[in-house]
C-alpha cells in the first residue's frame, strides 16, 4: 500500500502554516519532513505529533492507497 499525505498539505494551507513551521512546531526532523514530502511512510509517533499540533485525527492527514 502506498501512503498519501495530500490531506496534510491541504490542512496546512487551511491553517496558513507552511511545512517548515509545522516541522518546528512538532519537533520532527528535516529528514522526516523530507519523507513526508516524498510520500514515504513515517512512524506513528510522528503522525501523532502532527495530529496533536494540528488538533486533528490521523484520518485527517493520511490516506492509504491500494496499488
Amino acid at each position: 500500500m502506498a501512503v498519501s499525505y495530500d490531506k496534510l498539505w491541504k490542512l496546512l494551507i487551511d491553517k496558513k502554516m507552511n511545512k517548515t513551521q509545522m516541522r518546528l512546531a512538532t519537533g520532527i526532523s528535516s529528514s522526516t519532513l523530507a519523507k513526508l514530502s516524498k510520500e514515504e511512510p513515517v512512524t506513528l509517533e510522528v503522525l501523532e505529533k502532527i495530529c496533536n499540533e494540528l488538533q486533528c485525527n490521523i484520518g485527517d492527514i493520511v490516506d492509504f492507497i491500494k496499488q
